[in-house]
């Protein structure tokens, strides 16, 4: 024995010699597999990568599904929970090549980012903690970085599969002709630089190669740089290995006394806020006036506040309901001052929604104050939800809000807004309810489908343009048609509403 091996502990050694090299199980179908993912990968690359987070991953996203079902196999999706997310991820996929609103694109990658590994986790059978319970997600972002790091000895185990001496020999052959292809994009255009007899030789072939595979060449390298990670992933669905579970494990509970003060005193500063506010909504534009405030400044405030306080009141009520001790009159007294407290938030909600209406009847709809609107329906359905979880403690507030906000944005995919607003807009300008209208938000900053209704107005009104400079808006609506007419012709930008837009144009 080496003095190193004597200077171990004991124990370090039976350890050592109980945990020996992993082993990976692999056959032909894996190193077929291997090769798709590979052009997943190239395909992942060149969409996002190349052309930004705003383009459309409708092809990657259905592509991935395929990989992912043919190599794991259908049968986890007889679980009706897994064929729902099914269902939502592709349509959020179809929803980025529908429409053109990029808002709506970033925050519909954001959502598959997230989406897509925990279904596929899901579909493994690995996690073991249901949906509607929160710390799922800790859990299979856990189980991600497991399949994403530490399954990278799966790709020469697939590559090797077989016993055809010949099969085993392409990785090594495609490595080294990987290798020499970057060696050559490289080394030629600096000995092109070195010598000007090499330069002019090579002149032909170095415009070939900029031509044709300059940009190819390096999503290829990107793709084979991303393949042994998410092959590892896939191979982790397919062999899954639970995390080891905390046995003994209990919900926290703390003396529901607390959380009792904590809502009464919500509760009572809440109850004085209505009481002042119910005289600025009843007492009208004269009694704001008495008090120095004008009826259009009370109304335009406040309700971006009304949904952040109403978000806090839904936590309060949510941490008071699961971690209080269900025992005792103190029990009793956190679910009716809980209840109270999000009747309360309802009123707060529906009194901003009275204050944004007001304000969209002087100004008009915009982006940005529709989606004020869809989210406090959506904060309406929660605190509904958090009533039921009041009158049934023992049912999960998740297991109803997670459906709820996967429908709601459904819903909300599904809305034309930019539409709306452009017709809003249009509607009160031509009929003379506002003096102005800012054609150059509804032409730039939202999507294609404003476009129809800015048509409805005087193609010579002057507008500024993204250069600083005053253009008829006729031929702003025309370079925007143009616009879409490029987005039409590539497949990754593609989208239904360009293709309407660039449709007209013609």
């Amino acid at each position: 024995m080496s003095a190193f091996e004597k200077a171990l502990p004991a124990e370090g050694l039976v350890k050592s010699a109980q945990n020996p090299a992993k082993t990976y199980e692999a056959a032909p179908r894996d190193r077929l597999f291997l090769f798709f993912t590979a052009a997943f990968c190239v395909l992942l690359t060149d969409t996002l990568i190349w052309h930004g987070p705003t383009a459309g991953l409708t092809a990657a996203v259905f592509a991935w599904y395929v990989l992912v079902l043919c190599y794991t196999g259908t049968a986890p999706l007889s679980l009706r929970s897994n064929r729902v997310l099914l269902l939502f991820n592709l349509f959020l996929a179809a929803a980025m090549a529908l429409g053109s609103n990029w808002y709506f694109r970033l925050w519909n990658l954001m959502a598959l980012l997230v989406l897509l590994p925990v279904h596929a986790l899901a579909l493994s059978g690995a996690a073991q903690l249901p949906w509607w319970r929160p710390m799922m997600l800790w859990e299979r972002f856990l189980l991600l970085l497991r399949g994403l790091f530490c399954h990278l000895g799966a790709v020469p185990a697939a590559a090797a599969a077989g016993k055809s001496r010949d099969r085993r020999r392409v990785l090594p052959l495609a490595a080294g002709a990987v290798c020499a292809l970057v060696l050559l994009a490289f080394l030629i255009p600096i000995l092109a630089s070195a010598d000007a007899l090499f330069a002019a030789a090579t002149a032909d072939l170095r415009r070939f190669m900029q031509a044709h595979f300059s940009t190819a060449l390096w999503k290829l390298i990107w793709g084979l740089v991303l393949t042994p990670f998410l092959f590892g992933l896939l191979y982790s669905l397919r062999h899954p290995v639970p995390l080891k579970a905390r046995n003994g494990e209990k919900q926290p509970a703390a003396d529901a006394l607390g959380f009792a003060m904590v809502l009464a005193a919500l509760d009572a500063l809440y109850l004085l806020f209505l009481a002042i506010q119910s005289a600025g909504l009843f007492g009208g534009a004269d009694y704001l006036a008495q008090r120095g405030i004008s009826y259009a400044e009370w109304a335009r405030s406040g309700f971006f506040q009304m949904v952040g306080v109403t978000a806090v009141n839904l936590t309060a009520v949510m941490a008071a309901l699961s971690f209080s001790r269900q025992e005792g009159r103190c029990w009793t007294a956190v679910r009716l001052l809980a209840a109270l407290l999000a009747l309360e938030s309802l009123v707060l909600l529906a009194s901003a929604a009275w204050r944004m209406t007001l304000y969209v009847s002087a100004y008009g709809l915009s982006f940005k104050r529709c989606m004020t609107y869809w989210g406090m329906v959506m904060m309406a359905l929660f605190l509904l939800a958090a009533l039921r979880k009041v009158q049934r403690p023992d049912r999960s507030f998740c297991r109803l809000a997670f459906p709820l906000a996967l429908a709601g944005w459904l819903v909300i995919n599904c809305v034309p807004v930019d539409y709306l607003v452009a017709k809003d807009q249009v509607d009160r300008y031509l009929a003379g309810e506002s003096a102005a209208i800012d054609v150059e938000y509804l032409l730039y900053d939202l999507s294609y489908d404003t476009l129809s209704q800015l048509e409805r107005l005087d193609g010579g009104l002057a507008c500024w343009d993204r250069n600083g400079g005053q253009r008829r808006l006729d031929t702003l609506i025309l370079n925007r048609r143009i616009s879409a007419c490029r987005e039409c012709a590539d497949w990754h930008t593609w989208s239904l509403s360009a293709c309407l837009a660039a449709g007209q144009s013609s």
